[in-house]
């Protein structure tokens, strides 16, 4: 059964195959915005530039040019005949004569007639140009993402997961985002995220996502069944990573962990059983909301084990440690196995938030 889903998962459209070209409108690099104004007026700088430097070479070789009115060249006759040369006006009232003249309007003003219409065009060539910027974006992107987050799905569970990583010190630029919606990748975009546009149930999808250099990977799908096939494809092309996966009914955790999961929670029990509590001690769901949020009150946090606390107990160092984790397990306090801190071992404890 395991194979025949990874076969199935493995059919994908040959996405890594294609050329970067290809993947502009599937992969989506963050990039950061500029005003208009500040984009108009950097253009308007460098048109002025252009200008500058064109006049103040005809200046300086004005004894080569002819003026229909009759005298030498001023700098303000440079300044208009650079004015009407760039524009590609050419009025012929001034005129190059000389051999030396002629050369410069050659393999000088020319050149920068070109980049002044570059300049004033900008915006259009910006779009026609957009796509090949896009795709050096994406080769770039692709070369060097490593030990970053994938997060499969950005409905309600998805964005609540991400905000939560990156309050956690995690860096947008850093997170990639999988889904097929179109309104939930323009909302991860506008978060400053990585979009990548497919079915991640297919391999080649989650290829283009960096899966197999990930170093996490947050599950939100909507149905438990694709989350157990994104499970297996995702631990497929990445052993290493630590999966963690969200699913609606306790009853497929098993499923969860065969495929790979390291970490399985049910939404609709977790929040049913909130709710429960509520109804009696609702002041008890105010401090879980509590710890749960990184930026504000009380945080759970994982640190590691200082010198001075080795061989001591959990309960005698200077936070309130809830667990302790020894070669990928988690420990309760009051264990056994974890009488003694041992070093290694990382501490789960209670710490203050940004805005506690």
């Amino acid at each position: 059964m395991r194979e025949r889903l990874l076969r199935a998962a493995g059919r994908g459209d040959g996405l890594g195959d294609k050329p970067d070209y290809a993947l502009v409108g599937i992969v989506r690099i963050p990039e950061s915005e500029t005003s208009p104004t500040r984009a108009i007026g950097r253009r308007v700088l460098w048109a002025l530039i252009t200008l500058f430097v064109c006049s103040l070479v005809v200046f300086l070789d004005r004894h080569g040019y002819r003026d229909a009115k009759g005298g030498t060249l001023t700098y303000l006759d440079s300044l208009y005949y650079s004015a009407v040369t760039l524009s590609t006006t050419g009025y012929g009232d001034i005129t190059p004569i000389s051999e030396s003249a002629r050369l410069i309007n050659v393999v000088f003003i020319t050149p920068l007639r070109v980049l002044f219409l570059i300049v004033l065009i900008g915006t259009t060539l910006e779009v026609l140009t957009e796509r090949s910027r896009q795709a050096i974006k994406i080769q770039n992107w692709r070369t060097r993402v490593r030990n970053h987050t994938v997060v499969i799905g950005y409905g309600t569970k998805g964005r609540t997961a991400t905000a939560a990583v990156i309050a956690d010190g995690g860096r947008p630029g850093e997170i990639v985002v999988v889904d097929e919606d179109t309104a939930a990748l323009e909302a991860a975009a506008a978060d400053g995220l990585v979009t990548v546009r497919g079915d991640a149930t297919k391999a080649d999808v989650l290829r283009l996502a960096g899966v197999q250099h990930a170093a996490a990977i947050v599950i939100a799908a909507n149905r438990d069944d694709t989350a157990v096939m994104v499970t297996l494809t995702a631990r497929e092309l990445n052993p290493r990573a630590k999966v963690v996966a969200a699913i609606r009914e306790s009853e497929n955790i098993h499923l969860m962990r065969q495929s790979g999961a390291n970490s399985v929670v049910v939404s609709s029990e977790t929040a049913g059983r909130l709710l429960g509590i509520a109804t009696i001690t609702p002041s008890v769901v105010e401090v879980v909301e509590d710890l749960l949020s990184p930026e504000e009150g009380y945080a759970i946090a994982e640190r590691e084990v200082e010198p001075s606390e080795t061989g001591g107990s959990p309960a005698h160092t200077k936070d309130l440690v809830l667990g302790v984790v020894r070669d990928g397990t988690l420990y309760r306090v009051g264990d056994e196995q974890v009488e003694a801190i041992e070093t290694g071992d990382r501490l789960l404890y209670v710490r203050q938030g940004e805005r506690g």
